[in-house]
């Protein structure tokens, strides 16, 4: 046995994908992409850009201090 026909030599993987979360084209997830899980420098920045600003935000209840609406309470 010669190794014709494919048989032991291992096809190289195709790189894994996922989609880029900025943007949703197609992404290496793979340690060569320097922006994983993101496609480029464009949309790994404009994600951050978007948490610097506070356009992320987990909902939870108000401080003890703040009314509902957000606003400091008066001083009584």
């Amino acid at each position: 046995m010669s190794g014709e026909g494919g048989r032991g030599t291992p096809k190289p993987a195709a790189p894994r994908t996922v989609p880029c979360p900025a943007c949703g084209q197609k992404s290496a997830f793979e340690p060569w992409n320097p922006w994983r899980p993101f496609c480029s420098e464009r949309c790994r920045t404009a994600d951050l850009g978007a948490w610097a600003s506070g356009s992320y935000r987990i909902p939870g209840k108000p401080d003890e201090e703040e009314s509902p609406d957000g606003k400091p309470e008066p001083d009584e």
